[in-house]
């Protein structure tokens, strides 16, 4: 997993403060091969039940990331609640590393 312990504690504790505790975070794509370098973050959020708000939400999650951490990264968030249609990057993002 190529990100630091101190961007995986900020990134699940933005993810807490704004889904709640009973949502999932993982790291998908490029950052979780070791053997790749640069690349964006892919944060993916797998909500219990149904969330109107959740794209608010996500916009949300980078911006308190990027203040938790003193500097904006390349981030994007997929989430995925009771109602979305699942499509091949929410089975990309299920597939991903639990942080």
């Amino acid at each position: 997993m190529r990100i630091t312990e101190q961007q995986r504690k900020s990134m699940v504790e933005a993810s807490t403060e704004i889904f709640g505790r009973n949502a999932t975070i993982k790291l998908f794509g490029s950052r979780v091969d070791d053997s790749l370098r640069g690349g964006d973050i892919d944060l993916f959020i797998e909500i219990n039940g149904v969330d109107p708000l959740k794209r608010k939400k996500a916009r949300q999650l980078i911006s308190r990331i990027a203040a938790k951490l003193g500097y904006v990264l390349p981030i994007d968030v997929v989430c995925k609640d009771d109602n979305t249609v699942i499509e091949r990057i929410h089975k990309e993002g299920m597939n991903g590393l639990s942080l």
